[in-house]
Order: C-alpha cells, then sequence, then structure tokens
C-alpha cells in the first residue's frame, strides 16, 4: 500500500463567509469554485479547484485561523501575485529564504495561512 497523491486541502471559515471566500480564492488566487454534492450544501463552505489543486473550505462552529499550518500552492510568478494580493489589501508576509525557492504567506479572509511558493530555476 502507497500514498499516491493529495487530493484536495480543507480549511476551515467561519459560518456566512462564502462571499469572501469566492472574492479571495477564485477573484485573486484565480481558483473556480467547484459545486459541492448536494448532500453537502447544508454544511455551508464552498469548494475550489484549478488542475491539480482543490481546496474546500468548511463552515468550523468554532472558528479559529490556522496561523500556523498551511497548504502551500505552487506558482508561476510569486512576485507579481504577492504585488496583485498586496494591491487587493491582502496581508502579504516574507519570511526566510527557502534555498531553491521564492515564497511568501498570505492570509485568507478568514486569517488561514496560505504560503505561495516558486521553484526556482538554477
Amino acid at each position: 500500500m502507497a500514498l499516491l497523491g493529495l487530493d484536495h486541502v480543507q480549511l476551515a471559515m467561519p459560518a456566512g463567509g462564502e462571499d469572501q471566500a469566492r472574492a479571495f480564492y477564485s477573484g485573486l488566487l484565480g481558483l473556480l469554485e467547484r459545486e459541492k454534492p448536494a448532500n453537502l450544501t447544508k454544511r455551508g463552505g464552498c469548494w475550489f479547484g484549478a488542475g491539480a489543486v482543490k481546496v474546500h473550505l468548511g463552515v468550523e462552529a468554532d472558528f479559529r485561523p490556522a496561523l500556523k499550518a498551511h497548504p502551500a500552492f505552487l506558482v508561476d510568478d510569486v512576485a507579481a501575485l504577492a504585488k496583485n494580493l498586496k494591491a487587493s489589501g491582502c496581508w502579504v508576509v516574507e519570511d526566510e529564504p527557502l534555498e531553491g525557492y521564492e515564497r511568501v504567506y498570505v492570509h485568507d479572509p478568514f486569517g488561514n495561512r496560505i504560503e505561495l511558493i516558486q521553484p526556482l530555476v538554477p
């Protein structure tokens, strides 16, 4: 038996935050909203994806943002994306260098930490 890959990442959000999630994950990160199965829509939240990247936002009654734990999304131009996010009022944080990568952190509208990472070509 072996793990074959990662199907999706789920992040928590507070109830009623779907429009904020859409504005960030679709509007700023460019992910498309995916329809949730009918039996799960009553729970709230929303799903997004593009290619192999799938992000599920689920409503958590006692919501607290993930301040340390985070997904890391591969991107093709960290600098351009970070500039657009900052211009949109997002909190973008540069961290210590990671050899072979350019990276920043951004917080989604709920305070969840997201890493945006770009491999550097030698």
